[in-house]
């Protein structure tokens, strides 16, 4: 890692010696992921995948982007708080968390803020959209780092959560944090209804009735061949945009044509 572009490991006489284009802000959960990986995961992958994407884009284009620390606090599915240590956190405390942080780095003249998120019950949009009201001037965005490339060009088996995708890309980083050995078989049950099977209808899943170990998708096909794969195309993938997003100088150059 480069502190240059992680703040996790930086420091005030780093930081102030650039200026920084965009700032990332990695979000996740604190989870079980089945047996076999870290509670941490989605901040994990989303903070490693963010500072590669920061690094590359400076390699590539020359662009400056701060990975701020991970944010731990994530919003879980019923059957998943009676799980010891998993942390649900409300909307509220999201979008509080999300707006100081803004109102934070708006005040030291930060214009643009990506997050970068890990974890699937994460929602950001209607925090976003009530954030810019107060601070309008602000480019907030959010992606979902796993679905910049399509998993099944990549795993034999993608699933949904502590799966071969997640598995793999932990492999690649973080190779003795996985004891696949370890894992359990990820079974997993789905809604009785076809308008909840097909998403026609949504409900929270009850995570103590669609999965024993917490996990959705088989995750013994992983390796860190397959991970390290995925994690490049996607930092590749990410680092354009984080260069795209730089070169914008208002919000009107995000559209086609002025109105």
């Amino acid at each position: 890692m480069n502190k240059i572009f992680d703040l996790s490991i930086s420091n005030y006489g780093t930081t102030r010696q650039h200026h920084y284009d965009v700032v990332i802000l990695p979000w996740g959960a604190t989870e079980p992921h089945n047996y076999h990986l870290p509670y941490l995961t989605d901040c994990i992958l989303s903070h490693d995948i963010a500072v590669d994407a920061a690094q590359r884009a400076f390699d590539k284009h020359g662009t400056y982007t701060m990975v701020m620390p991970p944010v731990t606090m994530g919003s879980q599915n019923p059957g998943q708080r009676e799980l010891p240590f998993c942390v649900h956190t409300r909307h509220e405390t999201q979008k509080a968390i999300l707006t100081d942080i803004v109102s934070s780095l708006h005040h030291q003249g930060y214009r643009k803020l990506l997050i970068v998120n890990g974890h699937g019950g994460n929602t950001f949009k209607s925090m976003i959209r009530d954030i810019i009201t107060d601070y309008p001037d602000m480019l907030l965005m959010a992606c979902e780092w796993f679905k910049f490339k399509k998993a099944k060009d990549y795993f034999d088996q993608p699933g949904d959560h502590a799966d071969e995708l997640e598995t793999a890309v932990m492999m690649h980083y973080h190779p003795e944090w996985v004891n696949l050995s370890e894992a359990g078989d990820a079974q997993s049950n789905n809604f009785t209804i076809p308008a909840l099977q097909n998403g026609s209808v949504w409900t929270p899943r009850n995570w103590g009735k669609v999965s024993k170990d917490t996990g959705i998708g088989n995750p013994s096909l992983a390796t860190a061949e397959k991970g390290k794969r995925f994690a490049e195309d996607t930092v590749d993938s990410l680092a354009d945009f984080l260069h795209q997003l730089a070169e914008v100088k208002s919000e009107n150059d995000l559209y086609t044509n002025e109105i």
